[in-house]
């Protein structure tokens, strides 16, 4: 009888493929360690920056198979944060590493009945604005026709195992921000600045819309000229994280396409067109996705040189206001003497390296006191849909950021990423404190428009 040799371990192929040179830059210093949210957890080599490159290489060195349940749970299990980027010494681009893990583990998959029911999931939710738009209604007309409150009170939810998730959304807006070539003309007393394209968000624009609408406030108020592009889609960051490249892709080809349009041929004022000086939006970790556009097409001969440019021109707004923070908009702010806390989103402190701008506009606001947390920019456990695919984990990562929070006393926190938002907000509201949230730019546009404190904490804890 003829013995059959051993299976090989399936590795990594084809373009996606997470690069082995960059892995090898790691030095295995650990200086990452105290930074990572899981291995803070759990205090296990594997579930650290340092232990998955090691678990991408033995992969990519066939000395470990690409679909062993080890290999691909770690690889899900982080949050992707970039946190050990932030302070690794040797620059490794980490998050890069563990989005072409999961991109093969996606691909070398394809039969697989949970697989194929994930994928066409995130197609159906963020392939397309208006089939986005269209469930989000549904979910307002649950909310708003008293179906979530028979839900609740008959502990349907908790049976199905949805109350958690349920608890993450907010009061649905009356109205959405739709994008539709909209423009804004600048304040008549404000300095002259370069004109700005805005970029909208598929959560930002629907589940906090009126943040939107602030934020064309607040832009205007600083004296940018406004256009809102019309046909904008999710920015692709839920699809990288998960490993869907080619959604990723699609989607960023179609936000270049328009964004090049608007440029080229979008009148901002009456006079006539009017190139738009940057790409701005409201979302840290859709800001992270589209200033990797670039990387996502890197490889790509007829996308690449676009892509590398739309990112180019990409900001968060606290950028912007930030360097435009001058003596004459410092005036513009009205008093609001409270009490915050700012908690650092992931995408904006590590995968931007933004962390000062926020606190400088934060400061600029008479009678506020700014209060710092412990572990500011230690992941809140949101990371897109991660307290949805790992609830536990998050679940940990929540009750640990609600406990700083609220240990600081302050009145109300603050953060720039809708998820963040809506982590800590659920997080805030079980803990039984009466301690509110807002988006930076809420704060911000409240105080511009000389709102009261009652009014922002009334607010904040809706």
């Amino acid at each position: 009888m003829t013995e059959l040799p051993d299976a090989q371990p399936q590795g990594f192929h084809g373009p996606d493929a997470p690069d082995l040179a960059e892995a090898g830059r790691c030095v295995r210093c650990g200086l990452c360690l105290p930074h990572c949210p899981t291995y803070r957890e759990t205090y296990r080599e594997t579930s650290s920056p340092r232990g998955r490159i090691h678990l991408i290489e033995a992969v990519g060195h066939g000395r470990l198979d690409l679909l062993s349940p080890g290999f691909v749970n770690q690889m899900f299990q982080c949050l992707d944060c970039r946190a050990c980027e932030a302070v690794c010494p040797s620059g490794v681009r980490y998050g890069q590493l563990v989005e072409g893990a999961r991109a093969q583990i996606v691909q070398a998959r394809p039969n697989d009945a949970r697989q194929r029911a994930a994928n066409a999931t995130l197609g159906a939710i963020f392939g397309d604005m208006q089939r986005f738009r269209a469930l989000v209604g549904i979910i307002r007309i649950y909310q708003r026709s008293g179906g979530r409150a028979i839900a609740r009170a008959s502990r349907l939810l908790r049976l199905l195992g949805l109350d958690e998730q349920e608890a993450l959304l907010p009061n649905i807006p009356r109205t959405f921000f739709i994008p539709a070539d909209q423009h804004a003309k600048p304040a008549t007393d404000a300095p002259a600045r370069a004109p700005i394209a805005f970029f909208a968000g598929c959560v930002m624009s629907t589940l906090l819309a009126e943040t939107d609408r602030a934020t064309m406030r607040v832009l205007t108020a600083f004296g940018h000229p406004v256009i809102a592009p019309g046909d904008q889609e999710c920015c692709g960051a839920l699809a990288s994280h998960a490993g869907e490249l080619d959604l990723a892709r699609d989607l960023a080809r179609r936000n270049i396409v328009l964004f090049e349009l608007a440029e080229a041929a979008g009148p901002l004022q009456a006079a006539g067109p009017l190139p738009t000086d940057a790409i701005v939006n409201n979302a840290a970790g859709c800001g992270a996705a589209l200033k990797d556009y670039g990387h996502l097409f890197a490889k790509d001969p007829v996308w690449g040189e676009r892509a590398a440019a739309f990112s180019a021109r990409v900001r968060d707004i606290t950028e912007i206001l930030a360097v435009d923070l001058d003596d004459t908009m410092r005036a513009k702010f009205q008093p609001l003497p409270l009490r915050v806390t700012y908690q650092d989103p992931c995408h904006l402190a590590h995968a931007q390296h933004i962390s000062q701008a926020p606190r400088d506009l934060l400061r600029a606001i008479p009678g506020l006191e700014l209060v710092e947390m412990e572990e500011s920019a230690l992941c809140c456990g949101s990371a897109g849909v991660y307290n949805l695919t790992q609830p536990e984990m998050s679940r940990q990562l929540r009750q640990r950021k609600v406990g700083h929070t609220l240990a600081t006393g302050a009145d109300l926190a603050v953060t720039a990423n809708p998820g963040c938002y809506l982590q800590l907000r659920a997080g805030l509201k079980s803990s039984g404190n009466a301690m509110g949230i807002l988006h930076i730019i809420d704060l911000l546009d409240a105080s511009l428009r000389g709102l009261t404190v009652e009014d922002v904490l009334a607010q904040a804890r809706r």
